[in-house]
């Protein structure tokens, strides 16, 4: 139980922790594991740690599951108290000033949307004139209602509430989000894509077609393939993509994706990294250029190739025509029945199957 410290500071903003509540019955989803429900190819706790990974700590409250990253893991005390007796469990084992909280069920939240909870609680981007800082913000979903498990707190007033909630009724067990909510001031952001949750299981039908739906399939499926593999590492999609292309068109359409593995192969013995990556990128896509030009005549080839076949052309009707006579059979063209081979660079046939050769006007593979 080991938990997750982030390499170094996150950027030049201060630390964070994050509380993740990943318990609950899921009632609507017939008892399933929410949880662990895939989304994009990826459970769903696991796209939300993924958009905490900043976090110094990251607490979830549940029980114990293979998760992509480490995490800490606690429970509320009874099990199944509700949502404000795991977030005082999870809250208990985090130490830094601000602290992330989140539910597990949420497919679009990403970093960028953490980041701008954080800053909005941090700065002057809450919109208060110069008043001191909120306590807490959070997302709204696009009915204007308040999503308590979206949100960004200051970790002291969080305490605070927390503690004089469990006085007043003899303990957290039971007690709605809305108590906590209704005793911190708050400042509110609308983000309807990030606020989405997965209740249902039409809720999670929906999420499963947005993802392939949206501009960003593409990002998905890597976040899905790291995951899988377990590596964190920023991947230049473009970059990847122009060097397959180049293999493709330049040498064979099989050398795309055999050309972009030897790559990730090459720089994971470079010690891995992006800039490992994109050296070994920079070296393929090079090579892949030399390649191809080698199909381009240079100034002068085509006259030189020319006069070369017109050469071939003068001394095989020569061989012809001082052929002896009685070798041609009686009237057969010249040249019949003689059983020859074609060369190895003639076609076979003109059918379909014929490869295109130097010079044809056939369209390269895509």
């Amino acid at each position: 139980m080991t938990a997750y410290e982030h390499p170094g500071a996150p950027g030049p903003a201060a630390p964070y922790d994050a509380v993740v509540l990943a318990g609950g019955a899921a009632r609507r989803l017939g008892g399933a594991d929410k949880p662990g429900v895939r989304v994009g190819g990826r459970p769903l706790l696991d796209r939300v740690l993924a958009a905490c990974a900043a976090a110094v700590t990251t607490v979830v409250v549940a029980e114990p599951r293979t998760t992509a990253r480490p995490v800490r893991w606690t429970h509320e005390d009874p099990p199944g108290g509700g949502p404000l007796a795991a977030l005082d469990a999870g809250l208990r084992r985090t130490s830094a000033e601000d602290v992330v909280v989140l539910s597990a069920d949420l497919p679009f939240l990403d970093e960028g949307t953490v980041r701008r909870l954080l800053d909005t609680l941090r700065g002057s981007d809450a919109g208060r004139g110069g008043a001191e800082r909120p306590e807490g913000v959070l997302l709204s979903d696009p009915e204007g209602r308040d999503q308590p498990l979206v949100a960004a707190y200051r970790a002291e007033p969080l305490r605070r509430e927390l503690a004089v909630l469990a006085a007043a009724h003899g303990g957290l067990t039971g007690l709605p989000l809305r108590r906590l909510t209704a005793a911190l001031d708050l400042t509110r952001i609308s983000d309807p894509v990030a606020s989405f949750d997965c209740d249902t299981w039409d809720d999670i039908a929906a999420a499963r077609a947005r993802i392939r739906e949206h501009g960003h399939v593409l990002d998905e499926w890597i976040s899905a393939v790291k995951d899988e593999l377990g590596i964190d590492l920023d991947v230049d999609t473009g970059g990847l993509l122009d060097l397959a292309r180049d293999a493709a068109h330049g040498v064979a359409r099989p050398a795309a994706p055999l050309t972009t593995f030897l790559v990730g192969y090459a720089a994971a013995h470079a010690g891995g990294g992006p800039e490992a990556v994109a050296a070994a990128a920079r070296k393929a896509a090079a090579l892949a250029l030399r390649w191809a030009d080698e199909d381009t005549p240079e100034d002068g080839d085509g006259e030189d190739t020319e006069k070369a076949a017109g050469k071939d052309t003068k001394k095989a009707a020569g061989k012809v025509t001082e052929r002896d006579p009685e070798s041609v059979t009686p009237g057969a063209a010249p040249g019949a029945g003689t059983g020859a081979a074609p060369g190895p660079h003639a076609p076979a046939d003109d059918g379909p199957h014929a490869p295109a050769g130097p010079g044809s006007d056939a369209a390269p593979d895509a």
